[in-house]
């Protein structure tokens, strides 16, 4: 009787597995500061985070990742919900580049801001899909002369202001 107990336990374990590898809905973006002006943005996510939130970011659109007016519209999306201020200067970012790679979605921003000798604060908003992921989470790392600050937004978080 233990060992049909401990098999039924095994079992679960293993069926459990794939279904506790992905509880949540996250994303990364790595916003690097170069010393003389350039600033460039990368939003990283996975495609199944993605596509259900497609059904409002681009509703004329198919929700998929294989249509081009869906990704036009995800892009205009991360662009307008994504704010960047360094030491009080709004940053206008610019696409620069998308790409999918099976369950990976990289885009790319850049910008410019005044040549400074150094970074005193960086202050990001963002609103990711709204209203899609409850538990929808964006880790936000800043680089700027070799040190990285982390920020994390999830639903309803309120602008981040990190300093150097």
């Amino acid at each position: 009787m233990r060992r049909l107990a401990l098999g039924v336990v095994a079992a679960a374990v293993v069926l459990a597995t794939p279904v506790l590898a992905h509880r949540g809905h996250s994303g990364l973006t790595v916003v690097v500061i170069d010393a003389g002006g350039a600033v460039s943005v990368t939003h990283r996510f996975a495609a199944h985070d993605v596509e259900p939130a497609l059904v409002t970011v681009a509703p004329d659109a198919q929700p998929t990742l294989d249509d081009p007016a869906a990704v036009a519209a995800l892009e205009e999306h991360l662009d307008r919900r994504f704010r960047l201020e360094i030491d009080d200067e709004r940053i206008d970012l610019s696409h620069a580049a998308t790409d999918l790679a099976g369950d990976n979605i990289r885009v790319d921003y850049s910008g410019n801001r005044t040549p400074a000798p150094r970074v005193r604060s960086v202050r990001v908003d963002l609103d990711f899909f709204p209203g899609v992921h409850d538990d929808q989470e964006q880790q936000v790392n800043v680089r700027w002369a070799g040190v990285t600050r982390t920020l994390v937004f999830r639903p309803g978080s309120a602008a981040q202001t990190i300093w150097f």
